[in-house]
């Protein structure tokens, strides 16, 4: 017999259920995509970095020593690490310097909107075609600067191309983080900037005291995207110079797929764990300092 829960009418029991049950419901359609499409491949790559590729016999830890050994993974890692570091920063500031000039702009504010998402729509091929044509050695970019008296350089294939890959990135996700900073400058009650410039403060004052700390969970949202969409430029890396480009330029997702070509899974398995290791504990970072800067705000 059913047991009902004290305190409750009975004409409650059946509704209270049934409320916990819908969000379940819900979810339980994204729950078993992501379990059958991630979280189940997920664990077999984890399995088989533990195990040897030909022989399948229980190796440990020996994959995992093998990759962090690896000559090309530590370049791979290294450069991965360096791209992140210096585009993250520059995305986010450039994107929220321009959300705050859209944002005081009242008229055509939707046509800026969109050409700046305009990027975002541009097939990956179609850029980096137009990249050759630009930043060719023989392209439109070192044309100009002939023009000046300046001497051109190979900027698809040196040190350089470095910065052709963030100038790339930037140009394709500013509009998407700028759209993410408007929604949460949008979000700031108007009252409170009226409030302070009634008290006298200046427009620097109104910024650092009233809207950065209010973007806290935005800042939380753009970055972790951010940082995310950083290992999504194999494609555009990939198609200016192709399965090994210059050294500059040597990600991490050029290893994997190297990797799986000469069929080295345990390798391939081995270096995805330490990857998703790597990020999950920087976004928990992130998460936390996002809870000290809300803490600092609530006190």
């Amino acid at each position: 017999m059913r047991r009902r829960k004290k305190g409750l009418p009975p004409w409650r029991q059946g509704e209270r259920a049934e409320d916990r049950a819908v969000p379940w419901l819900f979810l339980l359609p994204s729950l078993l995509a992501v379990s059958v499409l991630v979280l189940v491949p997920f664990g077999d790559v984890v399995r088989r970095s533990f195990f040897s590729a030909m022989s399948g016999q229980f190796v440990g830890l020996k994959n995992y020593i093998s990759v962090l050994q690896n000559d090309a993974f530590r370049l791979a890692a290294a450069n991965t690490a360096k791209f992140a570091a210096v585009c993250i920063p520059i995305l986010l500031v450039f994107s929220l310097l321009l959300a705050l000039l859209i944002h005081a702009v009242e008229d055509k504010r939707g046509i800026f909107k969109t050409s700046f998402l305009i990027p975002l729509s541009i097939p990956v091929a179609s850029i980096v075609l137009l990249w050759k044509v630009v930043f060719h050695e023989n392209g439109l970019f070192n044309q100009l600067l002939a023009l000046v008296g300046l001497e051109g350089a190979d900027w698809l294939d040196s040190s350089l191309t470095f910065g052709v890959l963030v100038f790339t990135y930037l140009w394709k996700n500013t509009g998407y983080d700028m759209i993410l900073w408007l929604s949460g400058i949008t979000s700031i009650p108007p009252a409170l900037y009226e409030s302070a410039q009634m008290d006298g403060a200046g427009a620097a004052a109104r910024f650092f005291r009233i809207t950065l700390p209010n973007l806290a969970p935005t800042f939380f949202t753009v970055t972790v995207l951010s940082l995310l969409n950083s290992f999504k430029v194999f494609r555009e890396a990939y198609l200016i110079g192709g399965s090994y480009p210059n050294q500059s330029i040597y990600m991490l997702q050029h290893l994997f797929n190297n990797w799986f070509v000469s069929l080295d899974v345990d390798k391939m398995c081995a270096g995805a764990v330490l990857l998703a290791v790597t990020v999950f504990l920087l976004i928990l970072l992130l998460q936390r300092a996002w809870g000290r800067a809300e803490g600092g705000m609530e006190g």
